[in-house]
């Protein structure tokens, strides 16, 4: 699992839209796919319910999301924290 991965899992779930959250990350689809694609494999199980122009979340995916945002968030902070006792010294 990779946090680039985990970025890209939880813009699709917020826009409910594969392309839009391509857009939101500065990614081509086809990439962001394949992306949310290996770590549904990695994972073994779906994250997302794909019907023609409705994208949720499977229970998978809803458990997901806030540990995601909570990893996204996590090493957001350290490396805050890691920047600011480097500019200290």
């Amino acid at each position: 699992m990779q946090f680039q991965q985990l970025h890209y899992f939880v813009a699709v779930a917020e826009t409910r839209h594969f392309t839009r959250a391509a857009e939101k990350v500065h990614v081509s689809q086809p990439s962001l796919s394949q992306q949310i694609r290996a770590l549904e494999k990695e994972l073994g199980a779906e994250l997302f319910s794909r019907a023609r122009g409705n994208i949720t979340l499977t229970d998978a995916g809803e458990a997901l999301l806030p540990l995601a945002r909570r990893i996204l968030a996590d090493a957001d902070t350290a490396r805050i924290e890691v920047q600011e006792l480097a500019r200290l010294r």
